[in-house]
């Protein structure tokens, strides 16, 4: 079975509780996770599960050019800048970056109801 290549940039509160289950999915493969806080839970866990960490979200990208998808929940819009930035340096035409809102739709459907998160409204 094919699975899908996933990378995880912040691994806080609101990505936590997703790359759990991104985890625990039989069809997704979780490559690396990124936080410049490399105590943060979602750290511990993927150490936990034998996945790469990097404080370097960018060094973990181009470590992996074969991604799907890269989550991005760190709610910080200059990250979102830098991966687009950089899916446009390496010609990655492949990769698609999900925004936090959508991680965030993603966990409420699993959930069942609107997940709360701690990030700031901020546009796409």
């Amino acid at each position: 079975m094919k699975k899908i290549r996933i990378a995880m940039i912040g691994a806080g509160e609101t990505g936590t509780p997703l790359l759990n289950q991104l985890l625990d999915a039989q069809f997704v493969d979780v490559r690396g996770v990124a936080d410049l806080d490399l105590t943060r839970p979602g750290i511990a866990l993927a150490r936990a599960r034998e996945v790469t960490v990097s404080d370097n979200f960018e060094a973990l990208v181009r470590a992996e050019p074969e991604l799907d998808v890269i989550i991005d929940v760190t709610g910080v819009s200059a990250v979102r800048e830098q991966l687009r930035t950089l899916m446009l340096e390496t010609g990655n035409t492949h990769t698609v970056i999900v925004h936090e809102r959508v991680a965030l739709l993603m966990m409420s459907l699993g959930a069942g109801q609107l997940v709360e998160t701690h990030h700031a409204e901020t546009g796409y």
